[in-house]
């Protein structure tokens, strides 16, 4: 997701996105560790949206 799709989002449902990402990435690295990982390249991109999600929380308590 961009940044941008993010900011729409309120308090609420970024912090259900952050929990369903980081279950996503815990999923993620259970296949990549059994060798079943067809794209390692969504363990990169799962870790970035869990920051942007991260930063954009921390923009608003700081707000």
């Amino acid at each position: 997701m961009k940044a941008r799709e993010l900011k729409e989002l309120g308090n609420d449902q970024l912090q259900e996105k952050l929990a369903q990402l980081n279950l996503d990435l815990f999923n993620l690295r259970v296949a990549a560790s059994a060798g079943n990982l067809e794209k390692p390249t969504q363990i990169r991109a799962t870790r970035k949206d869990i920051a942007r999600i991260k930063t954009i929380l921390t923009e608003r308590a700081k707000a």
